[in-house]
Order: C-alpha cells, then structure tokens, then sequence
C-alpha cells in the first residue's frame, strides 16, 4: 500500500491525545519530511528512523515519503513518536498487516541501530491510548513492566523496531535478543526510605499531637523552633502515619513519576515525601519547560507531603507560589507552546527558624543577628502563605525534665496510623453526600452555613477572633476544618466548644 497508518500518543501534563501517523510516498525529489507541528527534538526524528531502518534491514524508499501527525493542529513534542513514524513508513511498502497498525499504539525511541530506547512519560501515555478505546500498545522492553500496570490493554514489550514490525506480520528472521520477552520483569525492591517511627520524637508530645491532627485531616502544618526541636523528624514521620493511597490517586502519583522519567513497575500505596533543598528555583518547585513539561516538587508531592525545611532560607517568590496551588489542588502552567495542569493536592509542611542563627528566644542560646536580618528572614514567609496554614507549632528544645516526663514510651507510627484511619472514615462517610472526602477540602461555605454548621455558642470564640482582627475569613474556615479533623479523633458528631477551642489553639495558640 502506498500509505501507511498507525497510532501514538502526544503528552501534554498528564492529558493524553491520540495521534495518527500517517505516511505516503510519492513520486518528487526523494526526501524524509514530517509534518504536523513537530517540536525540534520530534523534526530530528527522520534521520533517527532513516537509520535504524536501514541498520534493521529494513531500508525506506528512494521516493519521497512525508509524515503526517494528525491532528495537524496539536503540539507534539519527543522523541516517543519515533516507533509509530518508522512503523507507518516501512508499510507504504512492506506488507504488513493494516488491521494490526490501525489497531496499535506505537511509543518508543529508536536507536540508529535498530533498538527501542525507554521513554519518559509511558504510563499516562497508556492511560490515554486505553481511555480512547485502543486495546494494544507497543512499548519498549524496559518500559513494558510500567505499561501493565494500566487495566484493560494489552502490551507488548520488545527490544527492536525489527521485532516490531515481525510482530505486524512481517516475514522476517529476528534474534531471540530482539524478539518480544514473554517474562513480566520481577518487580524491583522497594525504593522509598523507611519514615521513622514517631515513637523516635521524644518529649515533644504536644506537637506529636498536632501532626496527627494534621494526618486526619490532611492540614498543612508550619514548625518554628530553634535547630535540634525535632521539626525534621516530625516532618518525615507524617507519610509513615498517612493512609495508604487509593487506587486513582495511586496512579496519578505513578503517572507524575513516570513523566518525570522515573523507571516504574508497580503502583506504590506509600504517600510521597518530597523535600527540596531551600535554594530550588521557581520552575523546579512548581514545574515548566521551555519545550517540553517537567513536574516539579509540588506535583511529586501530590497525594503526600511536601517538606520544606529551612522555610525561610527560600525566596519569597518561591514561597509565594505556593499559594495558588494550596488553595486549587492543581498547578496549570502555561508556555508559548503549551499549557498543561498538574495534580498538587499535597500536605505542606514548613519547618523553620526564629532567626538565621536559630538562637532567638531560646532559653540559654545567644541570638548574634540584628533585628533587620530576623526581620527579613521571618519576612520569607508572606501574611497571604501564613493565612493558608491550618496548624502553626512553636517547638522548644527537649530538655531532661521533658524526657523524665516523656518515659520510655511514646505514641507509636502503628498507634497513630490507626486513629488517623478511624478518624479518615469518620470524615468520609460525614462527607460522602458531597464531592469531598477530607476535612481540608471542604469548601468554607458548606462548614459555615451547612447542614451540620456548628451553634453560635461553639463558634463564639471564632467570632470573637474574626471580629477582632485575629482571624481572616479564610483563616476562620481553616480553622473549622482542623476542628472538625479534632471531633473526628475524639469521636464526635458534632463540633464542640473544645474541638473549636482546640482548632484555635493550634492556629494561633489562642487559649479558650
């Protein structure tokens, strides 16, 4: 046939489209040219596939064979088209079977010798082939491990564009080394580092608290105190407390990682804990690209916990950028070339200083920096940040009398894991008539003038604080769902005077 049809997936964010790919020869000045909005690295394509075409013992036509990648109006960017381009190519006049092509998505890079190089992004690539009917895609080897884990589609793993188009009924001698691997790979041992247990945070009771309160409800959570308090610890206990990811979520947070170009081959259940050092960039912390989308620390960290340590050794636009997203759930960036959303409904957690030295206010330390600098350094952390914070902790160091009081045993990961649960059901079935699930995102309205609004007498103290300037309104809300994450520990139905109270006190440090 003298055009030849198949099928691959063009990536913007996490969204899939499917595109064909189309090739046809004719009879002008021989030449290989692609068409339909290419970037550069996808342009450079033909001469990978003139190549590995011809290094496979597969050489193209002398005539002039022009690609198109349909539809012609939507970006495409990377070099995953390369497969399906070479694939569509060789069938103007190989014969392959034209069912198989039509039926197949094709994701891969070529090598100039013929062999199928991994690609970033193959999972929510998949995603979109099966979402849009398609029921068998062509990966490569190493990428076909990460491929299954997508339901309902079926996946062929193999080593060479030689394999491949064996595979589409081409009568061909390949290497057992090139064919298709019948064996799934075996999964590799886990990769995330043990959480710690918070049995470890010793003499810190109060704030063990407040990070369980924090686990309930899915609150992000500010630490301030002088170095040696126990902030990191307690931040890098929250995922060890956290339940276990859904199904969706589990794939979304996979589907972030495989199109950042992390190897996959199992859907981990663990919340992700993301930490970037305090001199990341803009870009990095939300995600960009001039050409093609990278995701940054904050939609790594959605379904689990974004650490910032060091909070106010952060640029203040960095910092400040986190507003959007803590408020949406999403990050949407936006380039010449493209615009793409990314999941970031992640818990955040600041852990910082009183001053650069870390000694201000602390009983015995000797703070050497001037007013203007501790002014500046707590200056980082903007009123309009601040106010997105459900849960603020002053921490002071452990001293003897506090370990005395603490004993040998403190409130296990394994303890806390349970209630947080309980706690999570209790919230969810409260919620199930509408679209949330956690306390932290219910919308204000529905907390203040919904059907389980608490009384007057056990929003006074929030009143009192809203009218005197103490509370914004969005702090109120804030507020209201801490509470509600308190009464879903304590097992109760309805808010009470002491779960607001308590709420208060962990936002301000405001006794009632």
């Amino acid at each position: 046939m003298s055009v030849g049809r198949t099928w691959a997936v063009s990536l913007t964010g996490l969204v899939g489209d499917l595109v064909e790919v189309e090739a046809d020869l004719s009879n002008q000045t021989p030449a290989f040219r692609i068409v339909g909005l290419a970037d550069r690295a996808l342009a450079e394509a033909q001469q990978r596939v003139h190549n590995a075409c011809s290094n496979s013992g597969l050489p193209l036509s002398r005539r002039r064979v022009t690609v198109n990648l349909s539809p012609a109006s939507l970006p495409k960017q990377g070099s995953g088209f390369d497969l399906a381009i070479a694939i569509a190519a060789l069938a103007t006049e190989l014969p392959m079977d034209a069912a198989s092509l039509a039926e197949t998505v094709h994701i891969g890079e070529l090598g100039l010798d013929g062999r199928l190089r991994p690609v970033p992004g193959v999972l929510p690539a998949v995603v979109a082939a099966a979402r849009a009917g398609r029921r068998t895609v062509i990966v490569p080897e190493r990428n076909r491990a990460e491929a299954e884990l997508v339901e309902g589609i079926r996946v062929v793993g193999c080593r060479s564009l030689a394999a491949v188009a064996r595979w589409h009924g081409l009568d061909l001698d390949v290497s057992d080394d090139e064919a298709e691997s019948g064996v799934v790979p075996a999964p590799s041992p886990e990769r995330e580092t043990p959480a710690g247990d918070l049995a470890d945070v010793r003499g810190q009771e109060e704030a063990v608290s407040a990070v369980v309160v924090a686990a309930a409800g899915g609150h992000h959570l500010l630490m301030s105190g002088p170095p040696g308090a126990g902030k990191t610890m307690l931040a890098r206990r929250l995922p060890g407390i956290l339940p276990p990811l859904d199904d969706d979520t589990a794939l979304h947070v996979a589907s972030v990682r495989s199109l950042s170009g992390d190897p996959l081959d199992r859907l981990s259940r663990q919340p992700p804990f993301e930490a970037p050092h305090h001199s990341v960039s803009v870009a990095a912390l939300v995600g960009g690209g001039s050409r093609s989308l990278r995701p940054g620390a904050i939609a790594r960290a959605s379904g689990g916990v974004l650490f910032l340590d060091e909070a106010g050794e952060f640029g203040a636009h960095a910092l400040d950028s986190l507003r959007q997203p803590l408020e949406s759930g999403t990050i949407d960036i936006h380039r010449a070339g493209f615009r793409a959303s990314l999941p970031a409904r992640f818990q955040l957690v600041l852990a910082t200083n009183p001053c650069p030295c870390g000694q201000y206010g602390v009983r015995g330390g000797t703070c050497s920096c001037p007013s203007i600098a501790i002014r500046r350094y707590l200056g980082r952390l903007s009123g309009p940040l601040l106010d997105r914070i459900d849960i603020e902790l002053a921490l002071n160091r452990v001293s003897v009398a506090d370990l005395t009081m603490a004993g040998e045993s403190g409130t296990t990961s394994e303890e806390a894991r349970a209630r947080v649960a309980v706690a999570r059901r209790r919230a969810a079935a409260r919620l199930a008539p509408t679209p949330w699930r956690t306390n932290a995102e219910v919308s204000g309205a529905w907390l203040r003038d919904g059907p389980l609004a608490p009384e007057p007498r056990v929003r006074a103290p929030l009143d009192t604080a809203l009218q005197r300037g103490a509370l914004t309104l969005r702090g109120y809300d804030r507020v209201l769902r801490v509470a509600w994450s308190v009464a879903d520990l304590a097992g109760n139905d309805r808010l009470t005077l002491s779960d607001v109270g308590r709420a208060l006190f962990l936002k301000k440090g405001i006794e009632q």
